[in-house]
């Protein structure tokens, strides 16, 4: 794969690239990923077949940020998964680029209980083609089907395997192939899936452990391309809309320091977890009171539910297989993002340690959000003020899927979290006509299987500090009698999760459940402690039965939500090596000590996400399929601390627009 820059418009703010680290949390840059890289080979651990799997920043400790001023010494440290591709041997490395030094070694026991692989290489995915398409079981299989002459535009899609502890697969490094054929070379190969032809290949040995070739289903003819080429002429119909800030943007950036209305807060970036949102504050006053000390999205698993022998396996965890942020996108103004932009540029280690620029990888914009607040007294008059949200956002591909991950803030003290799930459908071939109740036909002889997108949020919270407590509120009705005797009452209930087993939770829509993370130590001006809620979308949590191993290896996606006390080493979800892992990583072992969560520094862990049961719109490219979730003040403040917001909108607006001038007042209401 390889990133483009793409050119900046002149709307947009340059891209950020700090010429030199200046917070401890600053993202990694080109130079550390090169001293890094230089100090593994002079310790001889950067051999001529030694690939780099993973490569993190290792972050400091909450201490060292809390008493960091600028000008410090900041202590630089690089968190290295090294593969031997000729051997399968693995390791972990962390180098010091400041110390100019390996500073700690670990061998992984990727043979052994419960085994586990290091993260995919770019380089697998073309060396996995190569190994199918040079099979000869595999060449005889597309034979047997009439597709000989089709073998050299053939697609073999390179998946992980799951684990399912068959003999010829435990402990090694495994990939599985799916074949899909292409037209001309440009074509869309997901509209033609060569149905029940899997290929299991060895990555270590280069060679094929087994191929199956299940079904004689013919190759769906019809063309999946989606280009303007594909499917003109274009609509005219639509206006243009023009989006302008005459005066610049609201934010200020400094590096990685993000000041925006009341809020502040850090952005930074990496292979793994792709956007991380560090020390988010919002302004009261004269005071900076902190929300939350870091935010990410660290983990997704994608399970299908489809029985056949070509997708029963399939349960992607795109972030700890493949790696979201390595797979990241460069943004491009008028497409990806709108408006008056500012770009922070990402770097990611490639295969081999070296650095690679994503430019344009994070995209952070104000945006018009339509009422904030409005109200006509009993005189006539309205007053009435318009919301806005700034937005910071990036989006990955992971083979057939798009996702882009939205962190919203609001003037009202809102942050909002949207995950975006677009791109191709995985999909099979069928009868045209039948039924199958695991995958419907969403186009002639193109079945796509039910599955989930399950994405989890991890949330270290600061309510006001690290000693924080977490309570579940439900609204609950009444019986009717004495406490209720017209029948019309209602009220709440706050159960404290004052341990970590308590805190495996569910959504209960139908009670508007919310969960509240209060200051164990502050209150606000009615003498109720200060808090945020998080409030849950619901949908459908994992759908795969107890005794599956995707359960196993996905034990974090049975909960909504799950509370943990903080630990800097408990990052994923679904634990550090999810590919072939046996399962129990991750959350399920984190919390079997039931730590105690009453007064302490506790990590939120929440899981969200569509459960898609493809259709027809869907085909050939899928609208956007909007999740998320909302972190709401609930007594954090005294009072709405939007009042100050002025009234009116952009000076300039059109006639018979929601515009203010003079004395006039907007009362459109939109």
């Amino acid at each position: 794969m390889t990133h483009t820059p793409d050119t900046l418009h002149t709307h947009a703010v340059a891209s950020s690239e700090p010429a030199a680290v200046r917070h401890p949390l600053d993202p990694l840059t080109a130079e550390e990923l090169t001293a890094g890289r230089a100090i593994l080979v002079a310790a001889g651990l950067l051999g001529e077949t030694v690939r780099c799997a993973q490569v993190l920043p290792v972050e400091p400790d909450k201490e060292v940020v809390a008493s960091f001023a600028p000008g410090d010494a900041i202590e630089r440290r690089v968190h290295y998964v090294l593969l031997d591709v000729a051997t399968g041997v693995a390791s972990e490395a962390v180098v010091s680029i400041t110390g100019n030094a390996v500073v700690e070694q670990l061998s992984l026991s990727t043979d052994q209980p419960p085994y586990g692989q290091p993260q995919y290489l770019f380089e697998e995915y073309d060396r996995a083609a190569e190994i199918a398409k040079s099979s000869p079981e595999w060449r005889a299989a597309m034979t047997r089907r009439g597709l000989a002459d089709r073998i050299e535009l053939a697609f073999c899609a390179p998946l992980a395997p799951g684990f399912f502890g068959r003999d010829d697969e435990v402990g090694r490094r495994v990939i599985r192939s799916l074949t899909f054929l292409r037209d001309f070379e440009e074509d869309s190969p997901w509209a033609h899936p060569v149905e029940g032809l899997i290929v299991h290949i060895d990555l270590t040995t280069g060679s094929v452990l087994r191929v199956e070739d299940d079904g004689d289903v013919p190759v769906p003819a019809a063309s999946g391309n989606y280009s303007v080429d594909a499917v003109g002429p274009a609509r005219t119909s639509l206006k243009p809309i023009e989006i302008t800030q005459p005066e610049g943007p609201s934010f200020h950036v400094d590096g990685s320091h993000v000041e925006w209305e009341n809020w502040k807060f850090r952005v930074g970036f990496n292979a793994r977890e792709g956007l991380v949102l560090n020390q988010v504050s919002f302004r009261d006053g004269d005071e900076d009171r902190p929300v939350l000390h870091r935010a990410s999205v660290p983990e997704m698993v994608v399970p299908y539910g489809d029985t056949t022998s070509t997708r029963f396996w399939i349960s992607y965890f795109d972030a700890g297989e493949y790696l979201l942020g390595k797979n990241a996108n460069s943004l491009a103004l008028g497409c990806d993002c709108l408006g008056v932009i500012h770009y922070f540029d990402g770097f990611v280690a490639d295969d081999h340690g070296h650095p690679v620029k994503i430019p344009q990888v994070v995209c952070m914009h104000e945006e018009d959000y339509g009422i904030l607040w409005k109200h006509t007294d009993l005189q006539g008059k309205s007053e009435v003020r318009r919301s806005r949200r700034l937005v910071v956002s990036y989006f990955s591909t992971i083979g057939n899927y798009d996702y882009g991950f939205f962190w919203y803030f609001y003037l009202d003290g809102t942050i909002q979290v949207e995950a975006k799930a677009t791109g191709i459908v995985f999909a099979g071939a069928g009868h045209p006509g039948e039924a199958n109740p695991h995958a419907p036909e969403i186009a002639p002889g193109v079945f796509a299987p039910v599955h989930q997108h399950l994405f989890c949020a991890r949330l270290d919270v600061a309510i006001d500090g690290e000693d924080n407590v977490l309570h579940e509120v439900d609204v609950v009705g009444i019986p009717i009698g004495e406490k209720n005797p017209y029948g019309n009452a209602f009220t709440w209930t706050s159960t404290p999760l004052k341990s970590e087993q308590e805190a495996q939770r569910l959504a209960a829509p139908a009670a508007g459940r919310t969960w509240e993370v209060q200051s164990a130590h502050r209150t606000n001006h009615v003498g109720k402690p200060t808090a945020y809620r998080l409030y849950p979308q619901g949908g459908p949590t994992l759908m795969a039965q107890p005794e599956s191993t995707v359960h196993g290896r996905a034990t974090f996606a049975t909960k909504h939500l799950w509370g943990t006390a903080f630990d800097a080493a408990e990052r994923f979800p679904a634990g550090d090596y999810p590919n072939a892992h046996q399962g129990g990583a991750g959350l399920p072992a984190w919390t079997a000590a039931d730590r105690d969560l009453d007064g302490t520094d506790i990590v939120l862990w929440h899981v969200f996400g569509p459960t898609h049961v493809p259709r027809p719109e869907d085909w050939p490219i899928m609208p956007v399929d909007y999740s998320g979730f909302m972190l709401k003040p609930h007594g954090f403040l005294d009072r709405n601390p939007a009042l100050d917001v002025p009234e009116g909108v952009t000076p300039g607006a059109t006639a018979g627009g929601c515009a203010s001038t003079g004395d006039a007042v907007c009362n459109c209401g939109h």
